[in-house]
């Protein structure tokens, strides 16, 4: 699969019918990727978390701190550059996926 095929497989999934919405999606998801990237470092400074710091700990940290960081940047970026409702949907999407499963873990562990 070709370049220019992918592009049109993730527009038909996404339900993206122009070329610049792809582009700006694209954009908000490397803007969002990049602002993570940048906030990592000074969220972990603000934790304590240094080199030394044992990875379950830091895995814990991402987990809670980092992700719903990249979660906010998406939608931040979104709305800068026009793409809200596709992301806020895929939000939605992802909020009811995560809910699902942590429920289905504390019931199971609950028995």
């Amino acid at each position: 699969m070709g370049f220019s095929e992918r592009i049109e497989h993730l527009k038909q999934k996404w339900e993206v019918r122009s070329n610049l919405d792809f582009f700006l999606i694209m954009a908000v998801f490397s803007l969002a990727g990049m602002n993570v990237t940048l906030m990592r470092k000074p969220i972990f400074h603000l934790l304590g978390l240094t080199a030394h710091t044992a990875l379950w700990i830091k895995t814990v940290a991402y987990i809670l701190f980092i992700f719903p960081t990249y979660q906010v940047s998406l939608l931040l970026y979104g709305l800068l550059l026009g793409q809200f409702n596709f992301f806020w949907e895929k939000e939605k999407k992802l909020f009811k996926f995560l809910s699902q499963k942590i429920l289905k873990i504390y019931t199971a562990s609950s028995k």
